[in-house]
């Protein structure tokens, strides 16, 4: 009886685990087909310094077999297309990175049915330079005092609320228009330092700089959380997960590999355990999150053209989305449908204001429609 009762808890068990995979993989791979999953972002996704490297990838990308978009593709099934690449930054997901390597989103289609990536932190040279910054000043100070926080001060983590969290927004739309039915994932970073002390000369960032650097990276992967909520897609947290595992400890306990005295050759990245623990801590998190909403479409009105002479006003329009239709409004009229450009003529000297939301391919509306306002003078 109780052999029994412990052969049904068992496939209990195993039952709730397929059904959960089916879940995070959606009807794609319930219906038979192999989940298309496609992975892009930075180093930290290509997991250079990690050996063998992939044959397939470009030299420069230093690309690993395993890295954690290979050992999550692992665990679902799934057909994996990687481009991943080292120093990418998010532009790098709309432009050519290296001659003959072509933009990441070239990798998406409609039928992608999963993107993961980790991006962001080479945007600006604001975080992995703040790093090798800190590193260069402590080893001029011996270790001694906080020289990095006293030369830089704010300027890292402006720079991150500032310039690399809209650009995170920017990127994750463009990767939502790209891929309309992905499931869409963004890793923060694992830690790289601890809390307090650090262990120079190993990683070589002053003791009073230790907290500031932490900080700092705190500060850049709030900017990936709030990024990924903005933009209905599923944000993996490392902060928990990661801590206790920086570039300070031991090996077979660190998943970041220090400055010196480390085991690949690329310093300061993740090593074999740390990719191995994202995809674990993805795999999860895509488990239990269930279907994100899908983005709405952000409006943005990209040109204006005012004629006074002929009371003559034109906007050029833009959406993120596929197929974005647009309902425009002048001053008090109602919203009607609406194409780029569009043109109001005769209009009456004085104020006017002109807003235009648009709406994408599944009907769903941006919330907050895009406003100019403008004067036709006589």
């Amino acid at each position: 009886m109780k052999l029994r009762s412990r052969c049904v808890s068992v496939l209990a068990i195993l039952a709730g685990a397929a059904f959960a995979t089916l879940a995070m993989i959606g009807p794609a791979a319930a219906a038979g087909k192999s989940l298309d999953y496609v992975a892009l972002g930075d180093s930290y996704s290509a997991a250079s310094g990690v050996l063998p490297l992939d044959p397939e990838a470009p030299v420069q990308c230093l690309r690993s077999t395993l890295n954690y978009p290979h050992v999550l593709a692992a665990k679902l099934g799934a057909e994996l297309t990687d481009v991943t690449c080292g120093a990418a930054e998010t532009r790098h997901f709309g432009e050519s990175q290296y001659p003959g390597v072509a933009p990441q989103l070239d990798a998406l289609s409609k039928d992608t049915d999963l993107v993961t990536m980790t991006i962001g932190g080479n945007d600006s040279s604001v975080f992995i330079g703040s790093i090798l910054s800190c590193g260069t000043l402590g080893v001029a100070s011996l270790g001694q005092g906080s020289p990095c926080k006293d030369t830089f001060g704010d300027q890292f983590e402006d720079t991150i609320r500032n310039t690399t969290y809209p650009s995170l927004v920017e990127a994750l739309n463009a990767v939502h228009a790209k891929a309309p039915k992905a499931r869409v994932a963004i890793l923060g970073y694992p830690w790289i330092m601890p809390e307090t002390d650090g262990c120079y000369p190993q990683m070589p960032v002053s003791k009073g700089d230790v907290p500031y650097v932490r900080s700092l990276q705190r500060t850049l992967n709030d900017a990936v959380g709030r990024a990924a909520r903005e933009t209905g897609s599923v944000f993996v947290n490392l902060n928990g997960v990661s801590n206790g595992h920086d570039a300070c400890q031991a090996p077979g306990t660190r998943w970041v590999e220090p400055a010196l005295l480390g085991e690949n050759p690329v310093i300061v990245h993740p090593n074999a355990l740390g990719e191995a623990k994202m995809a674990e801590q993805a795999f999860k998190v895509l488990s239990k999150s269930g279907t994100p909403a899908p983005a709405a479409p952000r409006t943005r009105i990209s040109k204006v053209l005012i004629s006074n002479g002929k009371r003559r006003a034109t906007f050029r329009l833009e959406s993120t989305g596929s197929a974005p239709t647009f309902r425009c409004r002048l001053d008090g009229q109602g919203f009607r449908r609406c194409r780029s450009p569009k043109t109001y003529r005769g209009l009456k000297t004085g104020s006017h204001t002109f807003r235009v939301v648009a709406i994408d391919g599944n009907g769903l509306a941006d919330r907050t429609p895009a406003v100019f306002r403008f004067r036709i003078r006589g």
